[in-house]
């Protein structure tokens, strides 16, 4: 979140309609920033930032492209990819934290903004845990479980969980003696 307290989401679309619904849905909640492609988009993002959302397929650059300059450039914004395509095993390996079909209502993108600034403060390994769990729910959500793609990702997120127990059974256990210290 920026230092004044305000949230800035970057949305991108090429489709300007659409930009146009989603901006106003979030317009008077959030400073919000639109582009219309990728190269656009690139242009008006900066660590203000604060969630990217951003389509897959338009002309020019794609969403998969922007994410990857995005990440390049190290703008430390949560990024949602909010597409018309249907993910498959592909999205595996992309950089985000959420993943939404459109259309999507002004309460589910409410709701997705107010998630991915929640997670902006949670430690590098749950962000991870939260875009990984994200990523099953896609593929489950479009029946692409048959994969051997599919199956890594449960691997990583057992270990990334497993990570996180013992972290979480280590800060517990210091707490518990914290007073006999």
């Amino acid at each position: 979140m920026s230092d004044d307290g305000s949230t800035t989401v970057l949305l991108v679309d090429d489709e300007s309609a659409l930009v146009s619904l989603y901006s106003a849905y979030l317009e008077g909640r959030y400073e919000v920033r639109t582009a219309t492609d990728g190269e656009e988009a690139l242009s008006i993002a900066d660590e203000s930032v604060d969630v990217a959302l951003l389509d897959r397929r338009m002309p020019g650059m794609n969403g998969r492209e922007v994410l990857r300059e995005l990440r390049a450039a190290e703008i430390g914004c949560r990024v949602a990819m909010l597409t018309a395509v249907e993910p498959t095993t592909d999205i595996v390996d992309m950089p985000f934290d959420d993943y939404r079909t459109k259309p999507v209502e002004e309460s589910e993108l409410i709701g997705l903004v107010e998630v991915l600034v929640e997670r902006a403060s949670y430690d590098e390994r749950s962000q991870e845990f939260f875009a990984l769990a994200s990523k099953k729910a896609a593929l489950e959500v479009a029946g692409e479980t048959s994969t051997d793609a599919y199956e890594a990702l449960c691997e990583d997120i057992e270990s990334v969980r497993t990570d996180l127990d013992g972290h979480l059974d280590a800060v517990g256990a210091e707490a518990a003696f914290s007073d006999l210290a």
